[in-house]
């Protein structure tokens, strides 16, 4: 069965930015002045670290864009790993990319 696809090259403008979370784990990338006309579609990435991570966009305008990351560490009980209740995690690594829709 045959599969097909469609690439459409990105015509907007893509910014990209790091920054750590603080210690609610929280970070907000700014963008320049009229650098997007409506909020811009954006991706995460959190760079490495020991134990489990999430991240929630928080906010999102043309403007600024707030990632929120969660961590939890790995637990061992009676040999079975098991997820610790999570809690914000500060100093992780926060990369992002946003497009102009």
């Amino acid at each position: 069965m045959p599969t097909r696809g469609h690439y459409t090259p990105i015509s907007g403008r893509v910014e990209r930015a790091t920054g750590v979370t603080d210690g609610s784990g929280n970070v907000t990338f700014t963008w320049p002045a009229g650098t997007f006309a409506v909020p811009p579609v954006v991706t995460v990435a959190l760079q490495g670290d020991t134990g489990f991570r999430s991240h929630t966009v928080t906010a999102n305008s043309a403007t600024s864009t707030t990632v929120n990351v969660q961590g939890s560490p790995v637990v061992s009980l009676l040999g079975i790993q098991i997820l610790a209740a999570a809690s914000p995690a500060a100093g992780v690594t926060v990369h992002l990319h946003a497009t102009a829709p």
